[in-house]
């Protein structure tokens, strides 16, 4: 059996960690941002967990770990 592809797209949204979370960046962090509060930007900053019940979705685009 051949081997499987990684979505590129998804390998340069999504990282999987050490303990094989995978963390993602958070949306609606680039523009309109005059009418976001400084606390909202700088949650929009980092990067969070991605749902369990996503994660199971993501893993198969990522097979190799992206």
């Amino acid at each position: 059996m051949p081997k499987m592809k990684t979505n590129r797209g998804a390998a340069k949204r999504f990282k999987i960690t050490g303990t094989g979370k995978i963390v993602r960046n958070r949306a609606y962090g680039n523009h309109i941002l005059t009418k976001k509060s400084t606390k909202r930007k700088r949650t929009l900053r980092k990067s969070t967990v991605v749902d369990a019940t996503n994660s199971k979705q993501i893993s198969r685009l990522l097979p190799y770990g992206g």
